[in-house]
């Protein structure tokens, strides 16, 4: 006889309480083999499709595309066992199988995830009409547990002295969000601010209607998945670190001839963004503050004895920074080909989460966009961010002549609280010279 086990959504690991379902990759009544993709989700890391542990028969799929889910709802379930096309003995075992960084087995029990037993509520479903909602459930035990979807969330609580016992989640079977959370704490500034005086009749805008009206108008694009853990990630570094930034222009001339020199004599092409990353870390060796980041806790600054470094993709799905492990380790040929792979990744939306975090540091080129400089925002938690604008020629002062050369702009935007503006000029002072003579690289190789 068959037996119908749920396929839950399950943990993503990296802090990640939530996904957005993409695109469904089965129907109800199709038959699905172990370890086979049934979904593809959008969580604020990556584009991933998570496979079941599970081979039958589906029965149920849980939410409609565009639908948000907390880890640990339902996403189908399955009937396996006699009877059924896909059941193979131990298929309601889970597989254990890992794909993409993300397991099909029961998340291990270490990690505090409240997971619900019924089927969550696709936002679909909701009703259109304004009607009052359904009274959601408070938890029992008033000296218990409160079931919270994730640590950051019960942490917020804590740092803003919301006592979490007296909530009333409204996520599947009472379990608390991120969202009841910060919507008591605006509930809460609402009760203490005093009533505000009335407000003047707003003036009429070029379209003849009222400014408050504007925000009712125009085209609205959801600030979620990827692109909207971007914002969240540029606010809180608009918010805590003090940033500042430098600027110098370099002659770029003598590396340009150096990257053709060595892409002529075959083998793989040699790229510039790996040259430049190549010429960070060895600047990093140098200036090691800045391979930092500022732990607020502690009130102590982390220095990093291996580069992570970073670098800006634009993607459809918004700015993503992959991190290209151990850059200090890695040769021109290594770093251009994981260049390449980490951003042909990043524009399928196949990047893992492993592969957009632990970043020490960020090179970002804008120069690709046609700009000459930028004042980027860092990359939290890190400490700094070497900017490179376009190459072009423009007139330039060479060996006391006036001359034609390929000149860029690089720019350093720092965390002040880890260092002075003289270790950040004496940073890209050697960034600008290695530029303008790669053979002060040599002495580093």
């Amino acid at each position: 006889m068959a037996q119908v086990l749920e396929f839950k959504l399950p943990d993503l690991g990296e802090g990640l309480t939530e996904a957005e379902i993409v695109r469904w990759l089965v129907q109800v009544g199709d038959v699905v083999a172990v370890d086979q993709p049934v979904v593809e989700v959008e969580t604020a890391k990556a584009m991933v499709e998570v496979p079941c542990p599970y081979g039958g028969v589906v029965t149920a799929r849980f939410g409609e595309e565009g639908t948000e889910l907390p880890v640990g709802a339902p996403l189908i379930t399955v009937a396996v066992g006699s009877g059924t096309d896909g059941g193979e003995p131990g298929a309601s075992e889970g597989s254990g199988n890992v794909l993409v960084g993300y397991g099909t087995s029961e998340a291990p029990a270490r990690r505090r995830r409240v997971r619900p037993t019924a089927p969550a509520v696709p936002k679909a479903a909701a009703p259109a009409a304004p009607t009052a909602p359904a009274p959601t459930a408070v938890p029992a035990a008033s000296d218990g547990p409160v079931p919270v979807i994730s640590p950051l969330v019960r942490r917020l609580a804590r740092e803003n002295g919301l006592d979490l016992k007296e909530l009333q989640g409204t996520g599947p079977q009472g379990l608390i969000l991120r969202a009841d959370v910060e919507n008591a704490l605006r509930a809460a500034v609402t009760e203490e601010r005093p009533a505000p005086a009335p407000a003047p009749a707003a003036p009429a805008t070029l379209s003849g209607t009222a400014g408050s009206s504007a925000l009712t108008e125009g085209r609205r694009v959801p600030l979620k998945g990827v692109r909207g853990a971007v914002a969240d990630k540029l606010s809180r570094s608009r918010r805590e670190i003090p940033d500042a930034t430098c600027w110098v222009d370099a002659d770029a001339t003598e590396l340009m001839r150096a990257r053709a020199a060595m892409n002529a004599t075959g083998g793989p092409k040699i790229s510039l963004l790996a040259l430049l990353a190549r010429i960070c870390t060895a600047a990093l060796a140098r200036f090691p503050e800045l391979n930092s980041a500022v732990d607020v806790a502690a009130k102590e600054i982390v220095q990093f004895d291996h580069v992570h470094l970073g670098f800006a993709a634009q993607t459809d799905r918004g700015l993503v920074v992959p991190v290209v492990r151990d850059a200090h380790a890695r040769d021109a040929e290594g770093l251009t080909s994981e260049f390449a792979r980490l951003t042909e990744a990043g524009r399928a939306g196949r990047l893992t989460p492993a592969e957009l975090t632990g970043g020490t540091f960020t090179l970002n080129n804008y120069g690709v966009f046609g700009v000459d400089g930028s004042t980027p925002i860092i990359n939290h938690p890190e400490a700094a961010m070497l900017g490179v604008g376009r190459i072009i020629p423009k007139p330039w002062v060479h060996e006391g002549e006036l001359a034609v050369r390929q000149v860029v702009q690089l720019s350093l935007t720092f965390d002040h609280r880890v260092c002075d503006g003289g270790t950040a000029g004496g940073f890209l002072r050697y960034v600008a010279d290695c530029v303008e003579q790669p053979a002060v690289l040599l002495r580093t190789l």
